[in-house]
């Protein structure tokens, strides 16, 4: 087992700091190392604890006397050492020093500490021109409301929820283990501070019922496939009085006939003949915009990408335009014309190419085989 780093070093305060001064520390700690600030990031939810179990000592003044004089060993003794078995223990113990500086993760209402409601997701589909130019669409989700029937408390109209016997209406239980004391959500009441002991029949209690909720949003130019669009306050609403959730909106790019996306760039195929890759020609091509004139230089080889500057997607921000990249490929057709065919077979010769001959047709095979009997 690693050994454990020194309290006043977690903090980056002096053996001497007041406790002004240790909260301060713990706080900008607490907001660099925060879960929500650094997702995924394990390293940084250690970092997070650690700080508030350094915190939890040195706030606490039997808890930090027995620490200078003893050491960790010392708070394990005494049964004192402080224990978080996750983020929402630290919460609980810690909700007054939190405050409201990390948004989401809870303020306080009535002396305790509320939490964010649920986000919710929906999906729209556009197609390449509507996330070009951009658009409005109407979206769909569900959320809870609050029941009509009982007001959102739960409780049968011409009754009251009462508070909670277990917890005095509070919402949270002090657990005490010597030195060291925790907060904690009640389990009676989960952290409402009421119980209802006739519930309303059309929500069976819970205050809320699930609807359907439409909303018009506006998509920007420029979005790609998979982007999300939040739509602030529209989820769900949070169960003990805090703020809303949020709606988060997935666009979905349906794929287009003519042209391929990559990031800020168009790609577009377009075949051309031999004559006009060997001598050049102006061709028509298609654009965002509608059709515009390419100029193809003469010599032109099969898959060489000419790019049209500015003709792409927007970037989401307004940072300008992607490109169109004109990829040509050389189109030799299945069928041709006698004289056609009287062309290339002299462009042949000239060319010294060596071909297949002429090939003769059923009637005229048989024709011979009767004319040789």
């Amino acid at each position: 087992m690693a050994e454990k780093r020194c309290y006043y070093e977690i903090l980056g305060v002096e053996r001497t700091a007041g406790e002004a001064e240790i909260s301060k520390a713990y706080r900008e700690m607490a907001m660099k190392y925060h879960p929500d600030r650094n997702p995924g990031d394990e390293e940084a939810v250690g970092r997070f604890k650690e700080a508030a179990e350094a915190f939890e000592v040195l706030s606490h003044e039997e808890k930090r006397q027995t620490y200078d004089r003893y050491g960790h060993a010392g708070l394990e003794a005494g049964a004192g050492s402080p224990h978080f078995h996750d983020v929402g223990d630290i919460f609980s113990a810690f909700g007054d020093i939190f405050g409201d500086i990390f948004g989401g993760g809870g303020s306080r209402a009535g002396g305790r500490r509320v939490r964010r409601g649920a986000h919710v997701r929906c999906q729209v589909t556009i197609d390449l021109l509507e996330a070009a130019k951009g658009t409005e669409k109407t979206v769909e989700f569900q959320r809870h409301e609050k029941c009509e029937t009982c007001g959102g408390n739960g409780a049968k109209p011409g009754t009251q929820p009462e508070p909670c016997p277990y917890c005095g209406g509070t919402g949270q239980v002090v657990q005490s283990t010597g030195l060291f004391s925790m907060r904690t959500t009640c389990p009676s009441c989960r952290g409402s501070g009421t119980v209802i002991s006739d519930p309303c029949q059309t929500c069976r209690g819970a205050g809320y019922e699930l609807h359907t909720i439409s909303r018009k949003i506006t998509i920007p130019p420029g979005v790609d496939d998979g982007t999300q669009l939040r739509l602030a306050g529209e989820g769900e609403p949070s169960p003990d009085g805090g703020p809303s959730g949020d709606c988060y909106c997935f666009i979905q790019v349906t794929e287009h006939p003519l042209f391929q996306r990559e990031g800020m760039h168009l790609i577009c195929q377009v075949p051309i003949a031999y004559s006009q890759a060997a001598l050049g020609a102006t061709i028509e091509v298609p654009t965002l915009d509608g059709p515009e004139e390419l100029d193809i230089r003469r010599g032109t080889q099969t898959a060489e990408v000419f790019r049209m500057k500015g003709r792409g997607m927007p970037e989401v921000r307004g940072y300008g335009h992607g490109d169109l990249l004109v990829q040509v490929h050389i189109e030799v057709p299945k069928k041709i014309s006698e004289e056609h065919e009287e062309i290339l077979r002299r462009l042949a010769e000239m060319e010294n190419a060596n071909v297949s001959p002429k090939r003769k047709s059923f009637f005229d095979k048989v024709k011979e085989y009767f004319q040789a009997e």
